[in-house]
């Protein structure tokens, strides 16, 4: 099986400074991957690189099976750019007609994605709301169904229905066996449709994990109420329970990984009511950052500023 994306050490710095080091990254035909983490951590260097905007310093890499740098692997890619500019007086309809003519697109099918994601292609380009404007680099970069869809922050600028109507759009290119590269630095935008996820951070690569894996590393805060006091140490040493607190018929705990022996424990008690808060991508990053500081530590390595 040919991977969609494929990288060996792929590494760029900028003069002394590192925008990624050696990464290897493998992305399966037909899958939704989401690519995490914060601002600057080095997703838009990873995208820039497999569209050849930016060459490496060093490593290999292909996209599609073949080189990024051949032109017509690149017509069978989307991409929608995280810093997206479309500025003039030409409307937005007109661009994207301009657009479907060069690649061939049936009439109907950009004002039919316009209609999914409500967006006004009556509006001058330059004049645009930041919302808009990402509807309409989304249209153009699903517009073609390409084989690819590399999308750098998608959400951004989107209202909550609309965001929804998109994840809806990324699971019928994931039925049609196309592939999705997202990068994104919110994780509960890709929880929902990825198969798997990779972590950065400081220009290398983290973790590779699938969505529900991720979920059980992560860190949540439960509470129980029970209808009597209970005993401390019903509760005290069970696996991956951390912080707990007892006061009266309450139970606070953070827990990381499995809830089973935590929930176990409960039941043996009458709960009256129970909340979990959903692990957020601070959490499980401090996660992993932390286990990723340690083990350069303990090697010796310094991180650079």
């Amino acid at each position: 099986m040919t991977e969609v994306v494929e990288t060996e050490g792929l590494t760029k710095f900028y003069g002394e400074r590192r925008g990624l080091e050696d990464v290897d990254l493998r992305i399966h035909p037909g899958e939704v991957f989401g690519y995490l983490g914060p601002n600057g951590a080095g997703k838009t260097t990873t995208i820039r690189l497999l569209l050849d905007v930016i060459r490496p310093t060093r490593g290999r890499m292909s996209v599609l099976g073949a080189d990024p740098r051949d032109a017509a692997t690149r017509a069978r890619i989307g991409y929608l750019p995280g810093d997206l500019a479309l500025e003039g007086r030409e409307r937005a309809r007109d661009y994207l007609a301009f657009l479907g003519r060069v690649r061939g697109v049936p009439r109907g099918r950009a004002e039919a994605l316009a209609e999914r994601l409500e967006a006004d292609l009556s509006v001058p380009m330059g004049k645009l709301s930041k919302g808009n404007r990402q509807k309409v680099g989304l249209i153009q970069a699903f517009m073609h169904e390409p084989e690819l869809l590399i999308l750098d922050e998608p959400t951004s600028g989107l209202d909550p229905l609309v965001q929804q109507e998109f994840l809806a759009m990324l699971r019928e290119v994931r039925v049609s066996g196309r592939t999705v590269l997202m990068s994104s630095h919110v994780l509960a935008e890709v929880q929902d449709v990825a198969d798997r996820v990779g972590i950065v951070r400081g220009g290398r690569l983290v973790a590779v994990e699938d969505v529900a894996a991720l979920r059980e590393k992560a860190v949540r805060r439960v509470e129980f109420h029970f209808d009597a006091p209970v005993p401390r140490e019903a509760f005290e040493n069970l696996p991956g329970v951390r912080d707990l607190r007892v006061e009266g018929t309450g139970v606070i705990c953070t827990l990381d990984g499995r809830p089973d022996a935590l929930i176990k424990a409960a039941a043996r008690f009458t709960v009256v009511h129970m909340t979990s808060a959903e692990p957020d991508l601070e959490e499980i990053f401090l996660t992993y950052y932390s286990d990723e500081e340690g083990r350069h530590a303990r090697a010796g390595v310094q991180e650079p500023a």
